[in-house]
């Protein structure tokens, strides 16, 4: 877990410049507002909800009541729980704003896979209403599920370089030209990114696709290094793995569609902020090259 302090000193910087800039473009931007300012500012806010994608605790409720009763001397305003979750619609925007500003940085390598985000139990498809005509039904190599996928496109060192939700019915495919936009180099992916008008496309602004084959397509000359690193596509399924079972993106008891985006956002920001994250060692990678 990031040392507290650390923690809310990082997003509060990032919040104050922000913070500014976003009031300008705002339709209401120069007026006089009315009202008292919130208790809990953006930043402390901001600083709770990640915080809790970096804790053990598995339900919000439970993490807020340890904050109330532990870190009231860090949150001198705390408000209930109740207004909490009511109020954390409005962190959207700045949580958004600050995954794009920290963002990977692009190494030459990628990697793009996609995972499945469940809203509830298969059983419990027909009885779920918090997401229906949002939700759709889709289908991985897990079986059926009900609920989005979380599109992620990660570099060498296991940061973050871009994200889509989508719903659970989308192709993986169909994701790749706006997900990748901005990103150059190597590409690498799964059996489910397999496209020779994609690869062509791709390749015209500077991105080359590597996949995995299929067991009655013909083989391709790729370079042992290429070669090498398409098996290191394991590197981003290890990352889709933290991010359900560390910063847990995924769980069934959404009562609101906007705080499930909450959830969402805050697990990313908290998968970002790990000192530590799975990545590949290219020195190693080099070594086994020069020994072939």
């Amino acid at each position: 877990m990031t040392d507290l302090t650390t923690l809310y000193c990082h997003v509060d910087d990032f919040w104050k410049l922000f913070r500014n800039e976003w009031e300008r473009h705002l339709i209401d931007s120069g007026k006089i507002k009315r009202g008292p300012d919130p208790e809990l500012s953006i930043s402390e806010m901001m600083t709770i909800v990640i915080l809790f994608h970096q804790s053990n605790y598995r339900t919000f409720k439970h993490f807020y009541s340890y904050v109330c009763n532990h870190l009231r001397s860090y949150f001198p305003k705390l408000i209930s729980y109740d207004r909490f979750v009511h109020t954390m619609k409005t962190l959207f925007i700045p949580l958004f704003a600050y995954l794009l500003h920290h963002a990977g940085t692009i190494t030459g390598i990628a990697f793009i896979d996609s995972t499945s985000l469940a809203v509830c139990h298969n059983k419990r498809i027909r009885r779920n209403r918090v997401f229906k005509n949002l939700a759709k039904r889709g289908k991985t190599t897990c079986g059926w599920f009900y609920g989005f996928k979380l599109h992620l496109i990660i570099n060498d060192k296991g940061e973050i370089l871009a994200f889509q939700l989508t719903q659970g019915n989308v192709s993986d495919v169909s994701m790749v030209e706006t997900l990748s936009r901005g990103i150059i180099g190597k590409l690498f992916g799964d059996k489910g990114y397999i496209s020779a008008e994609l690869g062509k496309r791709l390749l015209k602004r500077g991105l080359q696709l590597f996949t995995t084959i299929k067991s009655n397509m013909k083989q391709k000359l790729v370079s042992l290094r290429d070669k090498l690193l398409l098996r290191k596509r394991s590197l981003i399924e290890t990352v889709n793995d933290q991010l359900k079972n560390i910063s847990q993106v995924e769980h069934t008891r959404h009562r609101n569609p906007q705080n499930f985006l909450i959830n969402l956002l805050a697990g990313l920001a908290a998968y970002n902020l790990q000192p530590k994250k799975p990545s590949l060692n290219l020195d190693q990678l080099e070594g086994t090259l020069m020994l072939v």
